[in-house]
């Protein structure tokens, strides 16, 4: 869908390369919903089908613990299976939050989840949450042609590094999606025309407001799950101190229904994800938890699919291997990509003092963005080094055009420990927006203008 609003704005700008395209340009929701969904059915098959040629049983149940060593499961008619095993692993994930404190939300709203499954375009939609995936969601549903406002009670992309992810909500800002900030909602309500409207209050002054949609999509943190509608009222005078909507742990993992207290697995009270070691095992010996429902993971499926990997290998392979959640490098998929990988500006200063940190950056002009004279006013760059030689990179931060392409490379580098001068060393490839990270030698501290210009 990200892909479907890239093309949109392409097709826009053609003009400027020779396309004679007919404006306005219409975009047709069923047709891609269809053709997403045809595709992710297609690799769950290719799962099953690839589960078979490895001999591996599969089950399309829903389990839970029945002891220790064995967890069951009844089918939908009625069939109760037990599976007894030396090594259990539990990968089962999460899934989307509602803030069932507010009124109408769980009756009305949908989730990230749902808005794939749409067969209907969503029409206006309201987006509450400023987490990447409220981001992403926004983005594509404004480069589709809809209607889109973001509710955000602070700030944007809480966990990444600020000043990257103010420029990812200026340009959206200044492509067509509206946002609502320091703002709380406290109520949905169906009108009888089957729109929905949206009751919310400014943080700042208290005041009360509404707004009518086709759609209301949650994408918020964890920070609410307790409150009351009478708790959010009160903390509106507690603005500075309140923990935000949009904290890093989006989700909500799902173990409710596993039955662990019969396994014995200890789970973290505040949000019940499992409490694991570094070899990713539980309070149980023989039992492991992996990606998004073991506590202090990084949300992201790809160190999922590592961990799993790392953790067959130490059981199976005769390995040691642990899993490296350090500089993990990830991308989130706004209309202006932001990849990033290391540590934010923030929290390189927090960890070794503003003084031993030094921050090299660049504004610059993809070369798609010239012709066709798009805004490149928040295609930006910076690499967060130690200010002592050899100057090792702590943290890259890229926003502009295929942002994940440019960080997978560069993160193998920083992976083994790349210096700046090693990165100064690098031939860019021409004409390239990855080349412009191998240009950096602008420093923050300095103070110089950091636009590229000419060669």
């Amino acid at each position: 869908m990200h892909q479907a609003a890239l093309l949109g704005s392409m097709i826009k700008h053609a003009h400027h390369y020779g396309w004679e395209v007919a404006q306005p340009i219409q975009h047709d929701w069923k047709k891609m919903a269809e053709a997403v969904q045809n595709y992710v059915k297609s690799l769950n098959w290719g799962h099953r089908v690839q589960l078979q040629d490895k001999k591996v049983k599969y089950f399309n149940v829903k389990a839970s613990f029945v002891n220790k060593h064995t967890v069951g499961s009844v089918t939908k008619d009625g069939k109760e299976t037990l599976l007894s095993a030396d090594h259990i692993v539990i990968a089962t994930g999460g899934r989307p939050r509602y803030p069932t404190h507010i009124e109408g939300a769980l009756e009305y709203g949908i989730t990230s989840d749902d808005i794939f499954w749409l067969k209907e375009s969503p029409g206006k939609t309201l987006v509450v949450g400023a987490s990447y995936v409220a981001l992403e969601c926004a983005g594509f549903l404004t480069g589709v042609g809809l209607d889109t406002t973001v509710l955000m009670r602070s700030i944007p992309l809480r966990g990444f590094d600020q000043q990257m992810a103010s420029f990812v909500t200026e340009y959206m800002e200044s492509h067509g999606t509206q946002f609502l900030k320091g703002c709380i909602p406290s109520c949905v309500k169906k009108l009888p025309t089957g729109q929905l409207q949206v009751t919310w209050k400014d943080c700042a002054s208290g005041k009360e407001d509404k707004g009518t949609f086709d759609t209301v999509l949650w994408a918020i943190g964890c920070s609410q799950a307790g409150y009351t509608k009478d708790d959010l009222e009160f903390l509106i005078l507690l603005t500075p101190l309140l923990v935000c909507w949009e904290c890093t742990t989006r989700r909500v993992p799902e173990t409710r229904s596993l039955n662990l207290e019969k396994a014995g697995v200890n789970t973290n009270p505040e949000n019940q994800k499992i409490l694991v070691d570094a070899r990713d095992t539980t309070s149980i010996p023989h039992i492991y938890a992996i990606g998004d429902v073991a506590e202090g993971r990084p949300e992201l499926t790809p160190t999922a699919v590592m961990a799993g990997k790392l953790l067959a290998q130490r059981l199976y392979g005769k390995s040691s291997a642990l899993m490296d959640y350090n500089n993990v490098p990830t991308t989130v998929f706004t209309p202006l990509e932001y990849g990033c990988v290391g540590l934010s500006e923030e929290e390189a200063t927090a960890r070794h003092g503003q003084d031993n940190v030094e921050v090299y950056h660049a504004y610059y002009k993809p070369l798609e963005f010239t012709v066709s004279e798009q805004d490149a006013s928040q295609c930006y760059i910076k690499m967060v080094c130690l200010k002592e030689p050899p100057q090792l990179v702590l943290g890259l931060h890229f926003l502009g055009p295929n942002a994940g392409e440019v960080i997978q490379g560069f993160a193998l580098g920083i992976k083994c420990g790349a210096s700046y001068e090693q990165v100064m060393q690098t031939v860019g490839i021409h004409p390239t927006c990855s080349e412009e990270v191998v240009k950096l030698h602008i420093s923050k501290r300095s103070g110089l203008d950091p636009t590229v210009t000419g060669c």
